[in-house]
């Protein structure tokens, strides 16, 4: 039996649909908490705005999958579709619980660092420590490699990898959120694909939470991700790219591997660019510039709006090369 498709698309309306719901609240509770993005050096906004992005998407997420737990407990799916649920959390449910409390750590250090601007030394201890337990979970790359202790390093490393990418991606309206969204519909199609079913209920999941928010940020932001947002999207995507199997005895594609780093590589690419310019320039890795990829097509004349729309194009044609790598030989 195949997973019913249409629950895949159940759980991104009802989180598109959540986070929609809810943003409006969150700007309206930021706004009397002075959690907001003040106008300054290299902003171009006039007024304060509120950093409700987070906050939203990570309502967006957790709510639906309450509500599907309820649908499970109440008996409200046919006996095929509960019993394949419960056969997978079963064996992966624990894993699952640590990505989500991860997910809540990293918005809740992206939230600390938006109120009081943590020192880097700080903010990099919190994402390694939600790193580390996401490796001793169990969510672990391996490359192949017969080592336990490498697979803990390079899980690590990719996790906090992929967390400053879309870090530094969030430099203009709708980036991060729309090259996060693009992220998690090819990881959540490539996982559907392999029958991997609980993977792609949560990238579905961060796909329909981010396209919840993003008419709120792109073209015009009335709110912005924030540290928590960037900081939840990178996590994010940092996990769907090693929850899937993209490589295994029933599925040999052994190039598949390569799979996670063409998904993930507009922002992975913005991320090598700046920190070896910037380490060539004699300045902090971590500090930033406008030396970005959407800061240079700007000032080759592409409208910001513009730009983004770009970048989202070159990041959907990297994932179709993805897919082609992984399926195209069938």
């Amino acid at each position: 039996m195949e997973f019913p498709w249409h629950l895949y698309l159940l759980a991104m309306t009802g989180a598109g649909l959540f986070t929609l719901a809810t943003l409006p609240l969150w700007r309206i509770w930021c706004g009397r908490t002075g959690h907001v993005d003040a106008p300054g050096h290299r902003k171009i906004h006039q007024e304060p705005i509120p950093l409700a992005g987070g906050l939203a998407v990570i309502t967006g997420m957790i709510v639906p999958v309450f509500a599907g737990l309820l649908v499970i407990q109440w008996q409200l799916l046919d006996s095929e579709t509960a019993a394949r649920l419960m056969h997978g959390l079963g064996r992966r449910g624990g894993q699952l619980g640590v990505v989500l409390a991860g997910a809540i750590g990293m918005v809740v250090l992206g939230w600390m660092d938006d109120r009081w601007e943590l020192k880097p030394s700080v903010k990099l201890g919190g994402q390694l420590l939600v790193a580390a337990a996401v490796a001793v979970a169990g969510v672990r790359i391996t490359l192949f490699v017969p080592s336990l202790l490498f697979s803990y390093a390079v899980t690590v490393l990719w996790i906090l990898t992929v967390i400053n990418a879309f870090n530094f991606m969030d430099n203009m309206n709708g980036l991060c959120a729309g090259l996060g969204a693009i992220g998690a519909f090819f990881c959540g199609l490539a996982a559907a694909i392999h029958g991997q079913y609980l993977v792609a209920l949560v990238a579905m999941l961060t796909l329909g939470a981010l396209l919840g928010f993003l008419p709120y940020n792109y073209p015009r932001a009335s709110a912005f991700l924030g540290d928590a947002g960037s900081h939840l999207v990178g996590y994010l995507l940092a996990v769907l790219a090693i929850l899937p199997h993209f490589h295994s005895a029933q599925h040999p594609h052994p190039w598949a591997v390569l799979s996670p780093l063409l998904i993930l590589g507009v922002p992975l690419f913005d991320l090598a660019w700046v920190v070896i310019l910037r380490w060539r320039l004699g300045q902090p890795f971590y500090v930033g510039d406008n030396n970005h990829l959407s800061h240079r097509l700007v000032r080759r004349g592409w409208s910001r709006a513009g730009a983004v729309a770009l970048i989202w194009l070159l990041a959907a044609m990297s994932g179709g090369v993805s897919l082609v790598l992984q399926f195209g030989g069938r």
